[in-house]
């Protein structure tokens, strides 16, 4: 069985402006799947103004969205009410929330968003934890597996101004990170340099340094050394898919089990020793609130797997 979803012109509305078209179309059609609307997008099945557009293009006010008829499975929908366990799972996460903003601590593993073959990820969860807020959406992404403070916003208007303080450099993000061998330049570093998409020879998305990619920044100071591995503070000057895992694997210092731009080797004797996640976490933030005007500090504490494997190392 198919149902027929026939969706033909939309005017964007005035207080519509500056959003991506992707996520626009996420957003207003929910029972379709991101992959498909992603798709569509990229075959130039769906118009802006009689032109094609990539996912990025952001929508303007009286823009005129041509969509063609949508054939979808009618499948029966799985039951995708939260149990209490799963509830107490995902507001244990949060580390602050007021009535504009969430701040969670996000757990390594578990993607942030849907897609790419998962039905679930962190914020379509909150959306069924918190059915009664109309909008809910990411401010900014975590890596699956990186851990640590992601922050969703609860109205546009707050993701707005967020968004400009992300463009801004005015959120500071500081991000702890465990990487092989010792750096001896006066315990800091700076990297600066050029990052790509492309997919590798199995068809998997991985970043590069490159010219023709964006341009990306990357501090670091080590806290601790150990036998042949650093502890390090990583603060990200900009916000690139992969940028601190691509930043430290380009100078020789790959994170800690990072399966897609580490130490094969390396990470081989890490899981033999007991680490068998990427050794990476999002563990400050510091940002203007939207509305209050207040300085806001957000501290995700590092999860028990990362706190019991610094105690072996500190033993």
């Amino acid at each position: 069985m198919y149902k027929k979803i026939d969706y033909k012109l939309i005017i964007i509305p005035n207080y519509i402006d500056s959003q991506r078209i992707d996520n626009f179309l996420i957003t207003k059609f929910k029972n379709i799947p991101k992959s498909f609307i992603y798709r569509i997008l990229r075959q130039g099945k769906i118009r802006v103004n009689k032109k094609k557009v990539n996912p990025k293009y952001k929508i303007k006010s009286q823009d005129i969205l041509n969509i063609p008829l949508i054939y979808i499975k009618n499948i029966k929908k799985k039951n995708t009410l939260i149990n209490e366990k799963k509830i107490f799972f995902f507001k244990k996460m949060i580390l602050f929330e007021d009535k504009y903003i969430i701040a969670i601590n996000k757990p390594s593993g578990i993607a942030v968003h849907g897609g790419s073959g998962i039905n679930f990820g962190i914020i379509e969860n909150f959306r069924v934890l918190f059915k009664k807020i109309k909008f809910l959406e990411l401010v900014h992404r975590l890596d699956k597996e990186t851990s640590g403070i992601l922050l969703i916003a609860k109205k546009r208007s707050v993701l707005k101004i967020l968004h400009k303080q992300l463009r801004e450099n005015k959120i500071i993000k500081n991000y702890i990170a465990l990487v092989k061998g010792t750096y001896t330049k006066n315990n800091h570093g700076h990297i600066k340099g050029f990052l790509l998409k492309k997919n590798n020879n199995n068809k998997i998305k991985v970043i590069t340094h490159n010219t023709l990619g964006k341009y990306s920044e990357t501090k670091f100071k080590v806290i601790k050394y150990y036998n042949s591995m650093m502890l390090l503070n990583i603060m990200p000057l900009t916000g690139r898919t992969h940028q601190i895992r691509v930043h430290m694997s380009h100078i020789g210092h790959p994170i800690a089990y990072d399966q897609r731009y580490g130490d094969k080797d390396f990470n081989l004797n890490l899981k033999k020793i007991g680490l068998n996640r990427l050794f990476l976490h999002a563990q400050k933030i510091k940002f203007i609130h939207p509305i209050t005007n207040k300085k806001i500090n957000i501290c995700a504490p590092l999860d028990y797997k990362l706190n019991n494997y610094l105690l072996k190392l500190n033993s």
